[in-house]
């Protein structure tokens, strides 16, 4: 049965009093209380590839309504991270926002791919996910109403809330599961030594639905019962010394310990072989481990948002190398203007590493910043932060940050990393891999990736497997 929300905390539900029957709800979710838009959610996923023109959609560095996002690249080649807020993408007023960590030779194309194909896998799930019978079964709901539309009580078999939540992990389970097949057989895409992070959110009222792999973050910045803001941490660091990531992989024959000059990081490790050395539990691509316990199935969590929380932040793990819970609510929080939050974090967590580990090849970053007022600073102060209206919208025109054409990048001097940082003296570089086609996504070669050179902070990968470059049967 599908369940229906209306994002108007207003808005009630309601039969339509000349017996009218209204439009078939799409995806399951009808939006009461609201005049329905002609465009339906399947009109929007025909637009996905067009996504230079689909409007409120920003992946480069910039702010939109009620956002700001920043990515800044490190120093150890080309950017890896990805990000993404996508306003209005639902027909009614429902965002969604990732954050997407690359990692191995191909790390940068495979973030940029989940980035750009994930939404859309969601989308299209729930778009073919409507409901069996026609709308006089249907759940409808403001996000806090529970009444049915006949104003009944509440079915016995659960919530609104719990058809809600059951949608939605429906929903994510299946698109991430239908994202890695994609990598898996994308023909000029390897990702057997590559993969990505994923932290992604959707914020439909005051529902707040999140999934997310690898070691990428969210948090939240709340008001406690004094009026102060506080750090609520939305999401896991899945990683391999986690007890139940450590068994899942050790049951399937893979190997999880940390290197002697690192202690603190625990890796996955082939069963035969001292490689890759994988930071994480769970990420897209890297098909080299998913046969030893790594997996792309994403946690799943639902939450309640209240008048007391303030905002959220998605942010890569070089962030949170350097950066507490607590200072990165400090800095949003203080931000002269909201849209230069995301920068703000980026250029705090750049000083943290040159103070706390000098001799380090710094990570890159990438910041989202979603403030749930659905406010944001005029226009004025967005430019004072060097921020134009047009770049927020060029989103495949490429930018200092990140050029999706394969544009050279332009380096700036910042970034972070998440707890698996070292400051040893340096390796002995690994050398740097052979890159691969790109044919179809084109990447940088001017800018190699450095990712396994010799480095005094962890990398997600410590070293390809000496079968890295032949590509897995099918």
């Amino acid at each position: 049965m599908g369940a229906c929300c209306s994002t108007s905390t207003r808005s009630t539900c309601s039969s339509r009093s000349n017996g009218e029957k209204g439009p078939s709800p799409r995806l399951g979710i009808r939006f009461c209380g609201q005049k329905r838009t002609k465009k339906t959610v399947s009109d929007h996923t025909m637009t996905l590839q067009h996504l230079a023109s689909i409007p409120n959609r920003i992946f480069a560095n910039g702010k939109s309504r009620s956002s700001c996002i920043f990515t800044q690249q490190g120093r150890k080649g080309i950017n890896q991270d990805a990000m993404i807020v996508w306003e209005d993408f639902l027909p009614e007023d429902v965002t969604f926002c990732g954050v997407f960590d690359g990692h191995g030779p191909h790390g940068h194309l495979v973030a940029r791919k989940v980035r750009d194909t994930l939404p859309g896998k969601l989308m299209s799930f729930l778009d073919t996910n409507q409901p069996k019978q026609d709308g006089s079964g249907q759940i409808c709901c403001n996000g806090n109403s529970k009444r049915l539309e006949d104003g009944g009580d509440l079915e016995k078999d659960g919530s609104i809330e719990d058809k809600l939540d059951s949608l939605w992990r429906e929903a994510f389970m299946k698109s991430y599961k239908a994202m890695d097949k994609e990598l898996k057989s994308h023909p000029n895409l390897d990702c057997f030594c590559s993969g990505s992070t994923a932290v992604t959110i959707v914020k439909q009222g005051s529902n707040l639905f999140m999934g997310y792999i690898g070691d990428s973050r969210a948090i939240m910045g709340s008001k406690d019962s004094n009026d102060s803001m506080v750090a609520i941490q939305l999401t896991v660091d899945l990683k391999p010394d986690l007890p139940r990531e450590a068994e899942r992989i050790k049951r399937c024959k893979g190997r999880v310990f940390a290197l002697q000059d690192e202690p603190e990081v625990s890796r996955v490790w082939l069963p035969f072989d001292d490689a890759p050395g994988l930071a994480m539990a769970r990420a897209f691509g890297d098909f080299c481990l998913k046969e030893y316990g790594v997996i792309s199935i994403p946690e799943f969590s639902h939450r309640l948002l209240t008048e007391r929380d303030q905002f959220i932040v998605l942010a890569s793990d070089g962030v949170w190398d350097v950066l507490s819970n607590e200072e990165v609510v400090d800095i949003v929080s203080s931000a002269p203007a909201r849209s230069s939050a995301a920068r703000l974090v980026v250029d705090s967590a750049a000083r943290e590493w040159k103070l706390k580990y000098p001799t380090s090849k710094m990570d890159d970053c990438a910041v989202v910043c979603l403030f749930l007022d659905g406010k944001m600073d005029s226009e004025s102060d967005c430019e004072e932060q060097g921020f134009s209206s047009a770049t927020l919208q060029s989103n495949h025109s490429g930018n200092a940050a990140e050029s999706d054409d394969g544009g050279q990048q332009k380096s700036e001097p910042c970034l972070q990393r998440n707890f698996t940082v070292r400051s040893s003296e340096e390796n002995e570089a690994y050398g740097r891999p052979a890159g691969g086609d790109g044919t179809t996504i084109g990447a940088a070669e001017d800018e190699g990736w450095s990712g396994l050179e010799g480095v005094t902070r962890v990398n997600s990968l410590v070293q390809l497997p000496r079968f890295s470059d032949e590509r897995p049967s099918t």
